[in-house]
């Protein structure tokens, strides 16, 4: 079913499904504002490269059938489809829960990620401009940041992005796994194009801002063609790190992604698949930490070393090094630090 059809996998949080009669209704755009409780989320997992992260937003409209945050939405009541695509949950006072969460003291020196969940950048971003209002946050405090995303919106952003490399540090990713644009129609409908992404990237690089190119996710029998081409390209934009993650369907995400894989590559669904689950022992997904992010088997070992070299070739640092900012010395006095003010 086209993506901007209505169309969600069944919600094993809800009590009733709906199923519809007749042709699927136009998905449209719905969106809730919310004053949230917190903003500022926390995780232990090794396979993730941040421990705290900042979502201004619930669900995403560039409508990627892989995102493995679809889940959480059905936590909301809504579905793990066209919901997650288009009912999107608003934080209107991210900045200011996140400005009282940086005067106290556990997150001082530690890297924040923007985001974890859902894209900071997303289009809603262009008129709420919290992400914006978040990160004036983080230059005040001093606070070292790290950002994902695949919006050319960042853009907009390189005056503040430099204000927060100044005082504590920054780091951009523009997450590229396709250098096929109409690939990339097909799986990411709503997001911007390849081109335009590593579009941002030079705009990024060259107002200074530190810039990393992420092919993510690599899904093996799709796209795993195509990382020499985006690393080069990214490389020459300015980028000057890489990482990828080998693509999981975890629970509903794998009701989405399936069934759009095989209307808009039905004679390569099957074939990709069978990779998908070739990697992961023969499921979709493989929850245990250390595992999630890596395929296993010899076509995963194969390309997880092509890809290394490749970025050798290059000249592109991994994520890992130096992933630890720590901002520079305050000039508060030691006793207030001592209080967390």
């Amino acid at each position: 079913m086209p993506p901007h059809l209505v169309s969600n996998p069944p919600n094993p949080w809800a009590s009733h499904h709906v199923e519809l009669l007749g042709e699927a209704p136009a998905a449209a755009l719905t969106v809730y504002e919310e004053e949230a409780k917190s903003i500022v989320a926390s995780n232990d997992s090794p396979d993730v490269g941040f421990r705290f992260s900042v979502n201004p937003y619930r669900g995403c409209f560039h409508g990627c059938a892989y995102c493995y945050a679809r889940p959480t939405h059905q936590y909301l009541g809504f579905g793990a489809g066209t919901d997650f695509d288009r009912k999107i949950v608003v934080k209107t006072n991210a900045p200011a829960l996140l400005d009282r969460e940086l005067r106290r003291p556990r997150l001082r020196g530690e890297l924040v990620a923007f985001s974890g969940v859902t894209d900071c950048y997303q289009p809603l971003e262009a008129s709420y401009e919290l992400t914006r209002a978040c990160l004036e946050v983080c230059a005040r405090h001093r606070q070292p940041v790290t950002i994902i995303t695949k919006s050319a919106l960042i853009e907009r952003d390189v005056d503040v992005l430099a204000r927060v490399r100044d005082a504590g540090g920054v780091r951009a990713f523009v997450s590229v796994p396709f250098a096929d644009p109409a690939l990339a129609r097909a799986i990411e409908p709503f997001a911007p194009s390849p081109d335009r992404r590593l579009r941002a990237i030079e705009v990024l690089a060259a107002a200074g801002i530190e810039v990393g190119v992420a092919f993510a996710p690599l899904i093996p029998g799709l796209n795993d063609d195509q990382f020499p081409e985006v690393l080069a390209r990214a490389r020459a934009a300015g980028a000057s790190r890489a990482f990828t993650v080998t693509v999981r369907l975890p629970a509903e995400v794998k009701d989405v992604f399936l069934p759009r894989l095989r209307d808009a590559l039905p004679l390569r669904a099957e074939r990709v698949e069978r990779a998908i689950r070739a990697q992961r022992g023969g499921a979709l997904n493989d929850p245990r930490f250390g595992h999630r992010m890596q395929g296993r088997g010899e076509r995963a070992e194969v390309l997880e070393r092509l890809f290394t070299l490749q970025c050798r070739k290059l000249g592109l640092l991994p994520r890992e090094v130096e992933d630890a900012y720590r901002p520079p010395p305050s000039s508060a006095p030691r006793q207030r630090l001592l209080f967390g003010e």
